[in-house]
């Protein structure tokens, strides 16, 4: 199962000698730096070898784990006050960089030396000033692999490029002859040539032309290109995904469950085209039967294949607006993949027993064949339950979808009780024309359609994981890990401000959260407290040591229910396959410990990935709309306070803009920074986090992706002066 491209540790040919070996001596054996010769002489490495042991050190040397001093002698960087690490630069200017026990080290914009953000880079840890760890960046050991978006621009005395990400705060400078023939205002893709002085731009050229800005389709594709996306399938992977449809054959068939006579369904988005999971419910004597069938996509997507790697190497499907970047070719997520209607197809199923409290009782998880009987949307489904009336789709399933009704909401109401933390925070969805035009923004209604296959597809995903936990057998979890207890403490403050109380302790626990979005409900700070709590906590991930889902109060969870557009769900179909009488075989449990890690870390990478690409993407499309709307009206929410003005986020499209001090006019306003709010010194007016406020749209800058606004004000009192006395 196991394939090269996962297993990452480097050993050199040298019988004992590796990269940790060296290590592990100058830390502890030699107990001091040494010469390259010596350290050689040390490890006792012949003449043979040493060419070997010396490109190993040099490698050691350029990742920063080692680090060469004067005389030419090697020491371990942690022995030296320094720190080695992927430096994170604020728009600001700042940077900060974690050790390894996970503290940062605060570097002033001045000490950033030409570090860019996510760079690798060496610290010289220089303090401590009230509480935090002050440093300062003294090599710049690898550059992140990046594409610099900018806007061309020809000056006078030289072309130069202004980046697009707020983080680079130097623009770059072009060469004559580097222009690649971009015009003035193009946007364009960037790359470093040189930059060794922090007291000059750096030296640059342009590698590709993206278009102009407001350009058809520019817009959506500077995304692709900031975040380094795949755009098309290689032709041979298109070629293999072809070849696929030969593995389905009769004989497969028959081999496996047959669900065909089954009363199974799926419920999805009425635009939807990769049907990965449908549903069946049945009320029993105890309880309830629920059926969760998910498409065998790992029965078509075979191990070290071409299309294996190139999801591997994409991890997830991107959702941008009016375009998917799908990981898989549509062969296989649209045709031979997809849960169609009326047509066989090959599932993973978890078939799970209820009681009438929710309780599960039972489960079994077995390769099947299903025939979908309908194809139901969100939106459908809701109208049956509001109204009783089955249209012509639904009356083929209309008797089995009450039960699944009662069991989603038994299913909720147990999830709620013990402490499952449900996050209704808007989401925005964008209509767009062929051109990439926008039509409409709304934010999506969560309809209780919506929250049924929520529930069953959590079911799902926890029965998987419990089952491999119990067999005591090694796996891939999507855990959750506890908040720090710093971050809870900051949320606490922060809505102390807003009247409300919310103790921090280090033994937090779910239900606590839980209780405190109950108190939220109905309120008009609901969604913005919802989103303040949300950040406070880590993100969720993939890793084999199970830690258990503090947001969802689970002990045991994993990904099953979605492997046509995620790779680690169709990983977790690999193991259960492999999982022959209860266990895996002696070679693959051994390769596992190093292959669910890299898979792990590597699917997490992604996943963020995609989630601040499709964040990007509704950004850019929401100043494009705002932009044909200047001078309209709209109720918004205060969702963030600077010394320099304050964010709104708009209700009806949830984009966020704005207001400037500059365009407040009838007082003088200090930023109380303490209690996250603006105060008049004359009016004593306050302007807070989560007050709602009305605004007008002011202006547009669609280059730089910012929305200007202004307050619509109502009337303010003028605070009654004292009459002066007449002399008498």
């Amino acid at each position: 199962m196991v394939d090269f491209y996962l297993l990452l540790p480097y050993y050199n040919s040298m019988t004992n000698i590796n990269e940790k070996y060296i290590i592990d001596f100058l830390s502890f054996k030699a107990g001091r730096p040494l010469k390259l010769k010596e350290l050689a002489h040390e490890l006792e490495v012949g003449e043979k070898d040493y060419p070997s042991f010396r490109t190993m050190v040099k490698q050691l040397l350029a990742d920063g784990r080692l680090v060469k001093l004067r005389r030419n002698r090697l020491g371990i960087p942690s022995e030296l006050n320094l720190v080695v690490g992927k430096i994170t630069i604020s728009k600001a200017g700042s940077g900060t960089v974690l050790t390894d026990s996970g503290e940062p080290i605060v570097i002033a914009p001045a000490d950033t030396l030409t570090a860019l953000d996510s760079d690798k880079v060496m610290v010289r840890v220089s303090g401590e000033v009230e509480g935090e760890i002050h440093g300062k960046v003294i090599k710049v050991l690898e550059r992140a692999d990046r594409n610099i978006i900018g806007i061309f621009r020809t000056g006078p005395h030289f072309d130069f490029i202004v980046p697009d990400n707020k983080k680079i705060h130097r623009d770059i400078h072009i060469a004559p002859g580097l222009a690649n023939g971009a015009r003035d205002g193009e946007r364009v893709i960037a790359e470093i040539t040189q930059w060794d002085d922090p007291y000059r731009i750096p030296d640059g050229k342009v590698i590709e032309k993206i278009g102009m800005p407001g350009e058809p389709g520019i817009d959506l594709l500077t995304v692709i290109k900031s975040f380094n996306l795949p755009e098309e399938f290689p032709r041979r992977v298109m070629e293999e995904a072809e070849q696929a449809a030969q593995y389905y054959t009769d004989a497969e068939i028959g081999r496996r469950r047959d669900f065909t006579g089954d009363m199974i369904y799926t419920i999805d988005p009425i635009d939807a085209k990769d049907h990965d999971d449908a549903v069946s419910v049945e009320k029993t004597a105890k309880g309830y039967r629920l059926g969760v069938y998910i498409a065998d996509v790992s029965f078509f997507v075979r191990e070290n294949t071409l299309l294996d790697k190139e999801a591997f190497e994409r991890g997830n499907s991107i959702y941008l607006p009016g375009m998917v970047i799908s990981m898989l070719p549509e062969k296989l997520s649209n045709d031979l993949c997809s849960l169609k209607p009326h047509r066989k197809r090959l599932v993973y199923a978890a078939l799970m027993d209820f009681d009438e409290t929710g309780k599960m009782t039972g489960h079994e998880i077995t390769e099947g064949v299903i025939c979908s009987k309908a194809k139901l949307n969100y939106e459908q489904v809701q109208k049956f339950f509001d109204t009783g009336r089955a249209d012509d789709t639904i009356v083929k399933v209309a008797d089995y979808l009450q039960p699944a009704r009662d069991l989603a909401r038994i299913l909720f109401k147990r999830r709620m009780a013990e402490g499952s933390l449900d996050f209704d925070l808007p989401e925005a969805i964008i209509s767009v024309n062929d051109k990439g035009e926008i039509i409409n923004i709304s934010n999506r209604v969560r309809l209780e359609s919506h929250r049924l296959i929520e529930e069953f597809m959590l079911a799902a995903n926890k029965a998987v994981a419990l089952h491999v936990f119990r067999l005591g057998q090694k796996f891939l979890y999507r855990v959750h890990d506890k908040p720090d207890k710093e971050k809870v403490e900051a949320f606490s403050y922060l809505v102390g401000t807003l009247g409300y109380s919310f103790p921090a302790s280090d033994n937090m626990k779910p239900i606590q959260f839980s209780r405190f979005l109950e108190r939220l409900k109905g309120k008009p700070e609901e969604e913005f407290l919802n989103e303040l709590m949300l950040r406070s906590m880590k993100k969720a991930v993939y890793q084999p040591q199970n830690i258990g889902h503090f947001g969802l109060a689970f002990s045991h969870y994993t990904h099953f229910t979605s492997p046509i557009r995620r790779y680690p769900d169709l990983l977790v179909h690999r193991l259960l396959k492999k999982l022959i009488h209860g266990r895996y075989s002696d070679k693959l449990n051994k390769q596992l410990a190093t292959v669910l890690v890299n898979v792990g870390r590597h699917c997490s990478d992604t996943e963020r990935t995609a989630e601040a690409a499709e964040r990007e993407a509704i950004k850019i499309k929401q100043v494009a709309y705002m932009a044909n709307r200047i001078g309209q009206e709209y109720q918004g929410v205060i969702s963030g306070i600077l010394n320099f003005g304050f964010f709104v986020r708009l209700g009806e499209t949830a984009a966020e803009g704005m207001v400037r001090l500059s365009t407040l006019d009838d007082d003088y306003y200090k930023y109380d920074e303490k209690h996250f709010r603006l105060v008049g010194r004359r009016t004593g007016r306050i302007f807070r986090l989560g007050d709602p406020v009305t605004v007008g749209v002011q202006a547009v800058d669609k280059v730089r992706n910012e929305i200007n606004l202004y307050l619509v004000e109502n009337e303010i009192k003028e605070f009654p002066r004292k009459k002066k006395k007449r002399k008498t």
